[in-house]
């Protein structure tokens, strides 16, 4: 594993994305960043973190197209690596909110924002940006959000977390070659928040509306049986749970 670290930047994802444009990088560069300006969420969102407490990071990942059926399936490989990485550290109880944020006793601690670039026809560069809440103890306006410290009352080594949680990736992606890919989807599903549970949800028109989720499929979308047992695929921006 080659670790850059930086002081501060605006965004781990940008600074490697440009870096890997520039010159050649190999498999599991990470940057690391104790301050990041301009962090980057799922549907657009900012990712707000506090400086010197928790993790920032980017990592390099190209594969081969054949190699996979599904994009998607490099999304449930990294959460699932997160949480496997920290239930090392931890007997918290970890779960999975679709479509890749990692809960701690039904609390958000990470977020995974995965961009993808297909350099040509049979490779495609994946640049994985993960934010780990590790010791902040404040989240104002946040009352979902929480951290390693708070839930433990301990404070945590934040570089033991990330090499840790890179080199489970690294292993993980090494094992999805020779595993079929339906471990890792079954593994996936056994931690999905709220899965087969009565739930709240809200439609991008501002529709709220109760379902249970069933799945996720290969593609990514999110499979709900609705009230009139009809079921219904969800796109990430389409809907969000209320919980």
């Amino acid at each position: 594993m080659k670790l850059i670290k930086l002081d501060a930047i605006d965004s781990t994802n940008s600074f490697l994305k440009a870096l890997s444009a520039q010159e050649s990088c190999e498999n599991f560069t990470v940057v690391s960043t104790e301050s990041q300006t301009q962090g980057k969420g799922q549907r657009g969102s900012d990712w707000s973190s506090e400086a010197g407490k928790n993790l920032a990071f980017s990592v390099l990942y190209s594969q081969k197209i054949e190699e996979i059926t599904s994009l998607f399936t490099l999304n449930i490989v990294v959460a699932l690596s997160v949480v496997e990485a920290l239930k090392t550290f931890s007997n918290l109880n970890f779960s999975i909110k679709w479509p890749n944020d990692i809960l701690a006793e039904n609390k958000k601690i990470a977020g995974i924002l995965i961009e993808n670039t297909f350099k040509n026809q049979n490779e495609v560069q994946s640049i994985i940006g993960i934010g780990l809440n590790v010791n902040q103890s404040q989240f104002e306006n946040l009352p979902q959000a929480s951290s390693l410290f708070l839930l433990e009352n301990q404070l945590f080594d934040r570089e033991t977390l990330l090499i840790s949680i890179v080199n489970r990736l690294e292993f993980n992606l090494n094992q999805l070659e020779n595993l079929n890919e339906d471990y890792f989807w079954n593994a996936y599903h056994a931690i999905l928040f709220k899965k087969d549970v009565v739930s709240a949800f809200e439609s991008v028109s501002g529709n709220r509306f109760v379902g249970k989720i069933q799945r996720v499929t290969n593609d990514g979308k999110l499979e709900v049986l609705l009230e009139d047992d009809s079921v219904t695929f969800f796109d990430v921006k389409e809907v969000k749970m209320l919980y």
